[in-house]
Order: C-alpha cells, then structure tokens, then sequence
C-alpha cells in the first residue's frame, strides 16, 4: 500500500503540472469577477497596492467552502447559537450528556445518525464524538491572513485551545492549518484526558480555472484514562453526601470517591490523507450553459484502537483474563478508497454527478485465537476482515425560483460486503422566509466491525459473528418560519438493529434485533426577541415502538434559553447575560464499557428528571468573543448525586471561562 501512495502522489503531481494554463496572459485581460470562493483577482491587487493605506476587505471575502463547495463566510458575530457552539466539541451538543470530565464521551439521549456510508464504521464509537471525519474538514478562501484562537477552562490541571490559521499565498492557492488540544484532569480518580486534532488543508485552482484541487492531512490521537465508573461503594459514598454543601462531608471532594479500577487507558489514533480534484473539460462560460468535469476522490484512513490494564479488573467486573496482567488489546483498520466521477452541470436542468470507485479495507489483529465454548466444541476466530468492493452511485441536485430537487445514492456492485443508500427530495424557499423540505431516505450496511470481529485478553470479549445488514428507512419533513419557528419530523424504521448487551453472565455481547424498530422524532427550536430581551428553545419529542427494551432514549428533551443583550460603554462591547435551563425525562439509558469504548443496553438502571441551570455572561469586543459560565449552578447549593450513565456522575457546579479571538492581517 506505501508504493501505492507514492504512487498516487506522483501522478497528481504530474497532474496539477499538466493542468496548468501555460498560455500567457494579459495584464489588461478581463478576469471572471469572482471564482467559486467568492473572492475576485481584482481585489487582491488593489489590497497589494494601497499599501498602509489599504482598507480591511468585506466579511463575507473570508470564505469557509465544503468539500460539496457550499460556501458561507467567517462570522465573528456573538449569538445565542455561538454560546451553544461553545464546548469541547465545538458545535452544538444538544441531545449529549456529558460524563464528569472533558474530553470524555457523552451519553447520547438522541441517536446519533452516522451518515451514509457502504462499509462498515470502525468501532470504539464513544470515542468518535470528537473525531474529525472527511466531511467535517472545512476549506478557505481569504484575502488577507486569518487566525482564530479558542481557549476554555476544563476541571483540575488543564486546558482546552484550538489554535488556526489561513492564508492565501496567492488569490488561487489557500493553506490552513490548526491543532486542538485539551488536557484535563478531572474531580474523580484516574479520570485523565489527553486529546489533539492536528488537520491541514490546501485549496487551489488554476488560473484557467479548469483545474481546482481540495486536499488535506488529519492526525488524531483520543487518550482516556479509564476507572470503570464508581465502585459500588462509590456509588454509596456518592449518594450519602450531606445535603448541603456547608456540612461537612469527605466525599465532597470527589478524589475520595472509590473507582472500579485506577490503572486502565484507551487511546483512539487516526490518520488521514485525502484529495478531491476535477478537471473542467467544457467550460461554463457568459456564451454557454454547460460545463462537464472529471474528477477523482481519494481516501486513504488508517485508525487504531488500544486498550491497555496494568491488571485484571478486580471482582471480576470484566470477567477472567488470558493473562494475569498488562493486559493488551489493540485493533486497527486500514481503508483506501477511489472514485472517479463525471459531472454534468446545465443552468436549467441542474447538475448531474455519476460515479465509480473501489475499497480496499483490511480491518483486525495480528493473532488467531481458538476457544472452547459452554459444549466442549472448539471455535477458531479470525484474525482479519479484509477484500475489496467495487461501488457505483451519483447524485443530483436543481435549483429554480426557490424550488429545489436533490437525489442522491450508492451502490456495492461486487466484493464481500453487500450495501447501498439512496436519499432524495425536495424543497420551496418562499422569500427567504418561509422553507419547506420533504426527503426520503433508505440504507443498508453491514454492522460494525467490532461487531463483526473482536479479540482481548479478557476471555468474555472475544467473538465473530455474520449478523446481517442493519436496513434503515426514513422519511423527514422540515417547516421553517424565519423569526417564528422550525420544525422538524422524522419518521425512521430499523431491521436488523445490532446492539451490545449484557448476557445472563453480565458479559458484554453484541446481538442483532429480531424484530423492526419505529423511531418518530419531533423537533422544535424557536426564538423569540423583545426589546432587549430573547428566549430560545429547543425541544425534541421521541417515541419508539418495537425493541422493547433495545434503543433506550428519553421520550423529552428541552433546552431554553432566557437572557438579556445590549451594547454597553457608547457600543464598544456588545453583550448577553442570561440563563440556560436543561432538562430530560428518566429513562434508562445506556452503560459504558471501557474495554471497548462502546455503549450497552441495559434496563435496570434510570437516570434523568433533574434538572440543570448554566448562568452566564458573554462578551464580544472588537473581534473577541469572551464566554462566562457558571454550569449546574443548581448543585452549588446542594450536593450533586445525578448520573450521566450508569455507574458515571454527571459533572458538578463549576464556574468557566474561555473566549475566541480573531486576527485579521
């Protein structure tokens, strides 16, 4: 496979030189007004030639492109929505419960959709809440120096920053690069988080703009100390506290707290190297409506997943061991995919993409293992799941006075694995104040790997299965009112849902539904403004028939948001003050196992009902935004005694700081 990348490497190097347009141009020639990111040649020279005197170019010339090439632009401005987006995660964490330290996983009270894919998703999902996919890298197009700093308090010894930075070394070559990284002790024992996200982008077209290449290099590494949740004289200790914070009582201090265990860490480790480029054979130009591309998507992911114990669990809480100590299991996966695409695009009819590539996955561990099982037979489990398959699909999209049709869908044509999506709809854009979508949607995939196939030195967690295809139907209906409401419903029905449970031996084990599952989600988010006065709230309605007792979520879940907004001292600073109340129904929600950083069904334990107040106080100064926080401000006058999973407190009252700073060169 290395060969292959040198390769692969070599040949786009060739490629971007044979793209160029060595025909030499006239200064004096006119030059298309702007390009797909929204930023003009002219501008550049005319910023290069006023010198000192030259004026800050426009917002909206500060460009953030998808990998689709939806664009939208830098937004320094301090809403209700960037309080929201302020968090580990950077994005709004509605629907997540987080468990007591950052950086830790979150308990998903609303499930969480993993997008569309043919092959199966590597495992360790709890720890894939901050992984960065191939869909969530963003591209730039700026016309001077961008740099954003994140900075924000977490619990005991550590911090969280996201450090970026863009730049355009010409108006037709962006490079960006970040790192975020957070370090946080955390209140309970052997609770350490240690992450970073390292990603670099490059975004460039030629001058022809015939060529355009988006291309980027991902590392990650996702580290968690594991103590297997409060011991059950933890949990004693943890809900025998005094009632009020002024008595006296040890176990406030939460590193006093029995643990299950005090020597176990998991670590998620990702890289990624990816390239989308198309190369315009017909040009869309002022005389002609079409324009027909080819283009060639590159994927190549490795992921590694590990987890280690200096010595078995005690009580046997994760069962009888291989080995009597460090304890060692490590997977990993590796997938290089291709595609090839041809795209037709005609002013009036839309644009057409068909496509074709292959995958070539090789997922699993360096060892064979042979058990015995309850019946004396012998069952040999594989070490490997690899091959290749062979893919076909395209997709669709048409836009005419405020009308929109999409379709979109993937195939697996031959291989081992079996899997395909469609998605389609449509939409009116009414003035730009009234919306309305419809989509329909269909899919089947494989499960898991880990699923699938799993080895460990704990004896329990060894197993090979040939589950059958999870299919999944949806159907979502979307109605947006601008300054009055939206509101979103989705009806969903699931075959062949897989799951981890614990058997009658309280061994973990995956299992696969035998019967359909029905999902009918219900979201409303509102905002409503007075004077200086708002009030945000989202709430969601869910209701599942089928699988009793499988796909556990509670049945409401509301945030409001009440506050206060103003321009204070002759409007040098702009900024709201206000309260965030949080609040789910009881449920009994999914346990945490640390072995494989993964979700468990369970039905004896409930948690929720109790309800929680964040106060805070955000700033914005010139192109600062400073955040305030005061979390769970409720337990800061009684004792905290709520779980955010099984056996996993949720966290305590604890006042926050951070802010987002911008510089514009």
């Amino acid at each position: 496979m290395r060969k292959n990348i040198i390769f692969i490497v070599v040949l786009l190097s060739l490629t971007t030189l044979w793209a160029q347009d060595r025909k030499p141009i006239n200064n004096q020639e006119n030059i298309p007004g702007r390009n797909e990111a929204g930023n003009s040649e002219d501008s550049y020279k005319s910023l290069r030639d006023r010198g000192d005197k030259r004026e800050k170019p426009p917002i909206d010339e500060y460009s953030i492109i998808t990998v689709e090439n939806d664009t939208t632009y830098v937004d320094t401005t301090l809403t209700i929505q960037k309080d929201y987006n302020f968090n580990y995660l950077r994005r709004d964490d509605f629907g997540l419960l987080p468990i007591h330290n950052v950086g830790q996983t979150y308990t998903s009270l609303e499930k969480r959709d993993e997008g569309d894919h043919l092959l199966p998703l590597f495992g360790a999902r709890a720890r894939h809440f901050n992984y960065i996919e191939a869909r969530d890298i963003r591209y730039y197009h700026v016309p001077t120096p961008f740099t954003e700093l994140y900075f924000r308090t977490t619990f005991e010894q550590g911090q969280q920053l996201d450090a970026f930075f863009t730049v355009n070394t010409s108006p037709r070559l962006n490079l960006s690069i970040a790192y975020k990284g957070v370090r946080s002790l955390g209140k309970f024992q052997h609770a350490l988080t240690s992450t970073g996200n390292f990603r670099a982008t490059a975004n460039y077209s030629t001058k022809n703009e015939r060529y355009s290449v988006k291309t980027h290099f991902v590392s990650q590494d996702l580290s968690n100390e594991e103590n297997g949740g409060l011991s059950e004289t933890g949990i004693n200790q943890y809900l025998a506290q005094a009632e009020f914070v002024g008595e006296e009582d040890e176990f406030t201090d939460r590193g006093a707290i029995s643990v299950n265990f005090s020597d176990a860490e998991n670590i998620l480790l990702g890289k990624r190297f990816y390239i989308n480029h198309q190369y315009a054979l017909i040009k869309k130009t002022d005389s002609t409506n079409n324009s027909v591309s080819i283009g060639h998507i590159l994927d190549l992911t490795d992921k590694r997943f590990r987890f280690t114990q200096a010595a078995v669990a005690p009580d046997g809480l994760l069962g009888e061991s291989y080995v009597s100590a460090s304890i060692s299991d490590d997977v990993a996966l590796e997938d290089f995919s291709n595609r090839l695409f041809v795209e037709f695009t005609n002013s009036w009819l839309g644009k057409l993409r068909v496509s074709g590539g292959s995958s070539n996955y090789n997922y699993g561990y360096n060892s064979l293992l042979s058990q015995v099982d309850e019946s004396g037979n012998q069952i040999n489990i594989t070490n490997r799941l690899q091959g290749d398959v062979y893919a076909v699909g395209g997709n669709y999209t048409s836009e005419y006075n405020g009308f929109q049709l999409f379709a979109d869908g993937r195939a697996i044509v031959s291989g081992d694995l079996e899997g395909n999506y469609f998605n389609a709809g449509a939409g009116y854009d009414y003035n730009k104040k009234y919306k309305i979508k419809a989509a329909i949607g269909a899919n089947s995939v494989a499960p898991n790997y880990n699923f699938l196939l799993y080895q460990s030195d704990y004896i329990n967690y060894n197993w090979q299965n040939n589950f059958d295809n999870i299919n999944t139907k949806t159907a979502q209906l979307t109605i947006e009112a601008k300054d009055i409401a939206e509101v979103q419903a989705g009806y969903t029905t699931i075959s062949n849902h897989t799951y981890f449970t614990k058997n009658t031996n309280q061994a973990i084990t995956p299992m696969q539904a035998s019967e359909d599952i029905e999902v009918l989600k219900v979201r409303l988010k509102q905002g409503i403004e007075y004077w200086k006065l708002g009030l945000d709230n989202t709430v969601l309605y869910q209701k599942v028939d089928g699988g009793e007792n499988i796909y556990n979520v509670p049945e409401i879940t509301t945030r409001n948001t009440l506050y206060y907004h103003d321009h204070w001292f002759k409007k040098a600073m702009y900024m709201q003050a206000g309260v965030t109340f949080k609040y789910f129904t009881s449920y009994t929600a999914d346990g945490y196992d640390p072995v494989l950083s993964e979700f468990y069904t369970q039905n004896t334990q409930e948690i929720g009902r109790f309800p929680q107040f964040d106060i805070f106080f955000n700033a914005k100064v010139k192109q600062t935004r400073i955040y305030f926080k005061f979390e769970n401000i409720g337990e800061a006058f009684r004792q905290n005694n709520e779980f955010s999973a099984p056996g996993y407190a949720t966290r305590d009252a604890v006042l926050r700081f951070g802010l987002v700073w911008n510089f514009f060169l």
